[in-house]
């Protein structure tokens, strides 16, 4: 920019010639120089004035903008973030078949540390310590005087503990807001819903996410905030589950038993009224999965869906009822099982090398003849045989709701001779899973249609294809209540007065993990149905290396150990699920009428 000078030396001159101050003309050239400076600095603030409007007019018009559209706009779940990642901080309940809390969300805290921002980081510790004694004392004082910026020392705490730590007073230990998942009823199903742990973490927020069971299974479900406000509604009965897993407790503890299992399903809609599997864990404070020895031994170990077992008897009624369904044999057909059965160079023998003798095919089933149910084995045929068994199920892992059912995958000989289709038929030599039996024994009890296990509620009667004749169905209940009813049936232990039960007992030797099997280890068996007069629910208990020890020899059978266990659940819960005790009808007596 080139300046006017203030003291021209033209002018100057000139002034001088005709007799003026000079200096009159440096003043008006200083006055004129700030006259257009003011001029220049005024349009400058005008503009920076018109684009702040501008600017603010633009952002008022922006948020009333966004405003109208959240007003207009669905209402969503709130979301909290962390670090630029967004975290869903709510998760849906999960309920039973009567809207009964299973799960639900718990809001709390966590505790953390910024070491740099301690006052007392020894006294800090000393306080914790008391609060915390799981806290590794030795560890919080070289945390708290190390290096470290940051350190979590409780994911989760109490409003108690939260008050506690507060009244500590040190500015270095804060807390941040933390949403939980809590299961009220504590280890009340707890195979059922697994459990959750936490996912991304962060200072202000946590993701919730399952890591077995239910709450694995359906975790996109349970997460999805469209979703928050509707609970999961489990077919699960809290008062029925309960009452099993008590009774089930007392006779594992009775029978000596390592573990137990039992499955209660209604037998038309496939749903699952309780399963439990013993020993249990509280899924409040899951324990950490086994890194050795047997998995079975670790209480997260679901016996009802992922223990494959060979379940020994329970297996001969689908051998007749397929019998039965093809017309080979009928109830009545005598077979000799007192002859030697020798398959593929294999000699068949009864429990004890009894001999039955002659007996009618519903005698084989009430007594549990091996060598009459093989005869009718080798009668059907292994491919035959191996197609029947699988409409019914058995290849494949359980449909069940839970992530630890695809566990469970049966164990099926790769040839099927008739070696294999005798074992079979007495259930050796194919192990299955107690949820696989009882859909098996739900396609007996409901008239012969295949139905899929659910831990979901249903809505009516959920029939899969039709595997046998309904009269098939009835006559197979028909014998299966011979096993109960009848003074030498294996299972009349299990009889309960007024509701009618049928069943079979199944009594398999444990394998060893090296090959071949323990001479005083068995796993326990019992498949029921009950009322039998017109079936609406399956019962299975299985018991893990049982012996009854009131009498002077220990007894490891099925009729001494699962059975007495099944029929005190039966008689618990029956009348806790509306079914009213009746009375069997009594063969009529003959009365001949005669004259005084």
């Amino acid at each position: 920019m080139i300046r006017t000078p203030l003291r021209p030396l033209a002018r100057i001159l000139d002034a001088r010639a005709r007799g003026e101050n000079p200096d009159k003309i440096e003043r008006d050239n200083i006055r004129q120089r700030h006259e257009n400076m003011r001029d220049r600095t005024r349009i400058r603030a005008e503009g920076r004035l018109l684009m702040l409007g501008v600017m603010f007019f633009l952002g008022f018009g922006t948020i009333g903008l966004r405003m109208g559209v959240i007003a207009q706009s669905e209402p969503a779940e709130p979301r909290t973030s962390i670090a630029g990642a967004q975290i869903v901080a709510q998760r849906a309940d999960i309920v039973d078949r009567k809207g009964r809390v299973l799960a639900t969300n718990l809001e709390t805290h966590s505790l953390y540390a910024q070491p740099r921002h301690m006052i007392d980081p020894k006294g800090a510790a000393d306080k914790l310590v008391t609060i915390f004694p799981d806290l590794d004392h030795a560890r919080l004082i070289k945390d708290f005087t190390g290096d470290r910026k940051f350190l979590w020392i409780k994911k989760r705490i109490s409003p108690e503990q939260k008050q506690a730590v507060h009244d500590i007073g040190d500015p270095g230990l804060l807390f941040g807001p933390r949403e939980m998942r809590l299961y009220p009823n504590g280890r009340l199903a707890a195979h059922v819903l697994g459990g959750a742990g936490f996912g991304r973490e962060g200072v202000h927020a946590a993701e919730v996410i399952g890591v077995a069971g239910v709450e694995k299974y359906f975790d996109d479900r349970l997460r999805d905030p469209a979703q928050g406000d509707k609970p999961l509604q489990l077919s699960i009965d809290l008062t029925i589950q309960s009452a099993i897993e008590r009774v089930l407790y007392g006779g594992m503890r009775l029978m000596n038993a390592k573990g137990a299992a039992a499955i209660l399903m209604d037998v038309h809609t496939g749903e699952v009224i309780a399963i439990a599997s013993l020993p249990d864990f509280d899924p409040n404070n899951r324990p950490r999965p086994p890194v050795s020895g047997d998995p079975s031994d670790s209480p997260l170990f679901n016996r009802a869906v992922q223990g494959v077992y060979e379940l020994g008897s329970t297996f001969k009624i689908f051998a007749t009822a397929q019998a039965l369904e093809l017309g080979l044999v009928s109830s009545s057909t005598i077979i000799d099982t007192g002859k030697p059965l020798k398959v593929g160079g294999y000699s068949i023998n009864e429990f004890q090398r009894k001999n039955y003798g002659m007996l009618d095919v519903s005698s084989i089933i009430m007594k549990s003849s091996n060598r009459g149910t093989g005869r009718i084995a080798l009668l059907i045929g292994p491919k035959r045989q191996k197609e029947f068994l699988g409409s019914l199920g058995m290849f494949d892992a359980t449909p069940l709701e839970i992530v630890e059912a695809k566990g469970g995958k049966p164990l099926i000989p790769k040839r099927w001779t008739d070696l294999s289709a005798v074992t079979i038929s007495y259930g050796h030599g194919i192990s299955n899973t107690p949820m696989h039996l009882a859909a098996g024994y739900a396609a007996i009890a409901n008239g012969g249609y295949a139905v899929k296990p659910t831990l979901i509620k249903q809505d009516g009667p959920q029939y899969g294809p039709r595997v046998m004749r309904e009269n098939v169905a009835k006559a197979s209940r028909a014998m299966l209540r011979r096993v109960v009813s009848d003074p030498d049936g294996t299972a009349n232990f299990g009889e309960v007065p007024g509701y009618g039960v049928a069943g079979k007992t199944g009594t398999a030797d444990k394998p060893k993990p090296s090959g071949g099997y323990y001479d005083d280890k068995v796993i326990n068996t019992f498949a029921s149905m009950f009322p039998v007069d017109d079936p609406k629910y399956v019962l299975i208990v299985t018991l893990d290396e049982p012996v009854e020890t009131s009498g002077k020899k220990p007894r490891r059978t099925a009729g001494w150990t699962s059975v007495p266990v099944a029929a005190e659940i039966i008689q618990r819960i029956a009348p806790l699920m509306g079914l009213r005790p009746k009375i069997e009808p009594q063969p009529t007596t003959g009365i001949t009428l005669t004259s005084n």
